[in-house]
């Protein structure tokens, strides 16, 4: 059986005290590799590494610095069937899924860093009156740690790692032990690009061991985290106190908002996507679907068919539109959100059980996309961040019906609106507590912009230059002539 390994210091190295996890083929129900199960004495010397290297990647210059990473970004592209074949056994979304999607932005967040590093200006501030002149400059933070979610393995690594290295940082990372497939394939694909050993350590094992001691290490200056509330909570509990900075993208409970005068052709597809691509497992998914009450039998009766014909099936499958739930774990929670949502008094409209796929897939963790009507918007199943295929539909009358309901969860990371009203649509995302809203379209990104949410969805923004100006510090120098 394949034994994963950690990357430290540029090298494919075991755990120092050789325990490795189980790691299991969500499809399948099987283990089919193991990961190291590193503890504070692995992180150390990957911290150790990273100081080593800190200087010279710091100083090598802007220009060297983009090539290397430009050179992953390429070794990405042209390994995208061994990845994207990695990402679906380790994570149970179709391969077709992580070939179109998860690899190829994967390839590009390295891309875009590498040249955004290239463009990012330095401020000044010409004081006319008194001959003088500010100016800011921004340094690497030094050591940084990237801790990554099991959603999308390699597409939020790499979103975090890649703005780190630009920068001139060097990185301690732990992936999620649920999916290390993809970040392990990764360092194999740094040491063949040539990345300088110890800028980027790659280290797998369990959150409460290895996370805890990238958080906790006092020469580690800056966290950036993705996973969930209760975590980031735990993050900050640990951080705040040694004054690291910190950016932590957690939670979402998010509303797609129809309106009455959308175009339900363009709504209907675009509303599925929201709401179960990758099994529904993406904190900006649509989980909480309201429709206006002109338009809302009309739209649930073809939302309702559209999803009935959605084949849940093998990975491996072209035709498999849903694959399985990460684990037997979320799997587990997963149905039992589906007896809560009952126990509320929902009706399930389709879905609502598990699913036998039968062959190689059956002990597989796969449960039929389900959609919910008949929830009071204040119930737990509307409030609490599922993370899976459930989505709960509600009618509403007016825009302050809307917002009631659509703001009253303790999450804020993103919102979707079909409208053809202009007005409405600037009026509506105004008010909407969320970080990110789409109009007419959901998950369309530009790398440029700014990511993240608001309220208990976390805080700071990743993404374009705000990524870049959070692993830097930024000094003011006053020049007086």
């Amino acid at each position: 059986m394949q034994k994963i390994q950690n990357y430290i210091n540029g090298e494919l190295i075991a755990p120092l005290d050789n325990t490795y996890l189980d790691n299991y083929e969500p499809a399948t129900g099987k283990v089919y590799s193991q990961i190291p199960n590193s503890k504070d004495a692995d992180i150390a010397i990957a911290v150790k590494a990273a100081e080593a290297a800190f200087e010279s990647w710091s100083t090598c210059g802007i220009a060297a610095r983009s090539k290397v990473l430009l050179k992953i970004s390429y070794l990405l592209e042209e390994k995208l069937e061994e990845l994207a074949q990695a990402e679906s056994i380790d994570n149970g979304k179709p391969t077709w899924l992580a070939k179109q999607v998860d690899i190829p932005r994967a390839a590009s967040n390295f891309h875009f860093f590498a040249t955004a590093i290239e463009h990012f200006a330095s401020e000044s501030h010409y004081m006319e009156e008194v001959k003088a002149i500010n100016f800011t400059t921004r340094k690497p933070i030094g050591v940084v740690g990237c801790i990554s979610p099991w959603n999308l393995p390699l597409y939020l690594f790499t979103w975090k790692i890649a703005p780190a290295l630009a920068a001139g940082n060097c990185v301690i990372a732990k992936p999620s032990e649920v999916t290390p497939m993809t970040s392990y394939l990764l360092s194999k694909i740094c040491i063949e690009a040539g990345l300088p050993k110890g800028v980027l350590n790659i280290v797998h094992g369990l959150g409460q061991h290895a996370g805890n001691a990238i958080v906790s290490h006092p020469k580690v200056k800056a966290i950036s985290f993705t996973g969930g509330t209760n975590t980031g909570k735990a993050i900050a509990t640990i951080a705040a106190p040694m004054f690291k900075k910190l950016s932590l993208e957690l939670g979402g409970k998010n509303p797609n908002i129809i309106f009455d005068d959308a175009d339900l052709a363009k709504a209907i597809p675009e509303t599925i996507r929201a709401s179960f691509a990758n099994q529904g497992q993406i904190c900006l998914c649509g989980s909480r679907l309201f429709v206006q009450k002109g338009i809302y039998e009309t739209f649930k009766k073809h939302f309702v068919e559209a999803i009935d014909e959605m084949k849940v099936g093998d990975p491996n499958d072209a035709d498999s539109k849903m694959g399985a739930l990460v684990s037997k774990a979320h799997y587990e929670k997963i149905l039992d959100y589906i007896a809560l949502a009952k126990q509320e008094g929902g009706t399930i409209l389709t879905g609502g059980t598990k699913v036998d796929v039968g062959g190689r897939c059956a002990e597989g963790y796969f449960i039929r996309p389900t959609i919910v009507e008949g929830l009071d918007f204040m119930c737990r199943t509307n409030q609490e961040e599922i993370f899976g295929p459930i989505v709960t539909i509600t009618p509403f009358e007016d825009e302050e019906d809307l917002l009631k309901m659509a703001n009253s969860v303790e999450y804020g990371l993103s919102a979707t609106i079909f409208t053809q009203d202009l007005d409405r649509a600037h009026r509506v995302a105004d008010k909407i507590e969320a970080g990110v809203v789409w109009v007419n379209t959901w998950l369309l990104r530009d790398l440029r912009t700014p990511f993240g949410g608001v309220k208990s969805s976390g805080v700071g923004r990743e993404g374009g230059f705000e990524a870049l100006k959070f692993f830097t510090e930024p000094k003011n120098i006053c020049i007086k002539y």
